[in-house]
């Protein structure tokens, strides 16, 4: 449940401070991790912000997308943050709210981890359209970058059983704040 309620919908001081502060730890989660190519906690942040937040987690992943590519540049390689967060975002909206502790520690890895593994064919149809690509030549883009999908929806696997415990901190630590 976030600060405010899901009817209201104006912001509180607190989550206009908060969420930009998420944004912020994605982006540098994300900064520290490029040693590990396809490893990051992304995925994890946007199931954790969507469970907790809902359709409020919005704010901090475009927030994210946003300081990406300020940093990074408005590349052609961005355009596809614009929706392929959103799509992981949709997935985790679907999760019930009242989600058992036993299924979340199921379900949320999974859709993570799936996401991971997918990241290739979500990038591919953007790739795609801006390279001029036939079909084939989009399939065999998608079947080399498996290797690296392969690692990221493994790695994605790994960090989504950090979602439970930290939507629960989460949660306590805005018991406290009330």
């Amino acid at each position: 449940m976030s600060l405010s309620t899901q009817n209201n919908p104006k912001f509180t001081i607190f989550e206009l401070a908060l969420y930009p502060m998420y944004a912020a730890l994605m982006f540098a989660s994300k900064a520290i991790m490029e040693i590990l190519p396809n490893v990051h906690l992304i995925g994890m942040f946007v199931i954790l912000f969507t469970v907790v937040y809902r359709a409020r987690a919005l704010v901090p992943i475009y927030i994210f997308v946003f300081i990406t590519g300020l940093f990074n540049g408005f590349s052609v390689w961005w355009v596809p943050y614009i929706y392929i967060w959103a799509v992981l975002w949709g997935f985790a909206m679907l999760i019930p709210k009242n989600i058992s502790k036993r299924a979340a520690f199921i379900v949320f890895p999974i859709i993570c981890s799936l996401h991971g593994f997918f990241y290739g064919v979500l990038y591919a149809p953007f790739q795609a359209v801006a390279f001029g690509y036939s079909f084939e030549q989009a399939v065999a883009w998608i079947i080399t970058g498996i290797p690296w999908d392969v690692v990221h929806g493994v790695s994605n696997f790994a960090v989504g059983f950090l979602i439970y415990p930290l939507a629960e901190v989460i949660r306590r630590a805005h018991k406290f704040i009330r």
